[in-house]
């Protein structure tokens, strides 16, 4: 037999592949490890075959990760799609007081109807609106369609506008809601139209739109509206 003596296998840990990384950028995100906004620092990596630490050979580019501050765990860049907390609460009152303002401007502001919206809004952490901020809004929103703002071609362009309005802000609130929170966002728009008395055509048209925004279904919309005009305010 041969003799295999003076050969021993190199050591687990004395050879490997290393990655050194380099800051690209930095700012706020929420971490998913923490559960809360923290500082970030947006790394590069290169990898290199390493013998006994000391590096040798390019083995290519890594991944870039975004790496926490707080917790120094690495995460793939796509956790910077995800809103801080405080972003996240600035887009959700901004939908609700969108919401409210397509609600009015399709429906008329009677005073019922400005009030439930005023408390809606306040309650989404706008805390100094009032009745009278959102019916000048409404009036400036609708003054250069003129008197027939809700009738024939001019309803058409304020349809077109409010859907339009409605899609840029709801639309990257939906990808960051629950069901269960987008759901909410329509209803609270459903309790202002019907402050008043029943949905108008309008104010059904304009929910929809709102519906369709947060990537709730048709059935959904149609079931929830129904479930919203049925309940006592």
């Amino acid at each position: 037999m041969r003799s295999t003596g003076g050969q021993r296998a190199p050591k687990p840990g004395m050879y490997g592949i290393r990655t050194a990384w380099d800051v690209v950028g930095d700012g706020e995100f929420f971490c998913p490890g923490c559960g809360g906004d923290r500082n970030y620092r947006r790394l590069a990596g290169r990898r290199r075959f390493a013998v006994l630490g000391v590096p040798l050979l390019r083995r290519g580019p890594a991944a870039p990760v975004v790496a926490c501050a707080a917790c120094h765990e690495h995460f793939p860049t796509e956790v910077l799609d995800h809103p801080t907390t405080v972003r996240f609460s600035a887009m959700l009152r901004e939908a609700v007081h969108t919401v409210a303002l397509a609600v009015l401007a399709a429906g008329g502001t009677p005073r019922p109807a400005l009030e439930a919206a005023a408390a809606t809004v306040r309650e989404a952490g706008l805390n100094d609106c009032t009745e009278d901020q959102l019916h000048t809004i409404v009036e400036v929103l609708t003054a250069d369609l003129g008197p027939d703002a809700h009738a024939g071609p001019a309803a058409e362009a304020c349809g077109a506008a409010l859907a339009i309005e409605l899609h840029e802000v709801l639309t990257p609130l939906a990808r960051h809601l629950a069901p269960a929170g987008r759901e909410s966002v329509l209803v609270q728009g459903a309790r202002i139209a019907l402050a008043d008395g029943p949905y108008t055509t309008a104010e059904r048209e304009v929910l929809s739109t709102v519906g369709r925004a947060l990537a709730i279904c048709p059935q959904d919309i149609a079931r929830l509206l129904t479930a919203a005009a049925r309940t006592p305010s």
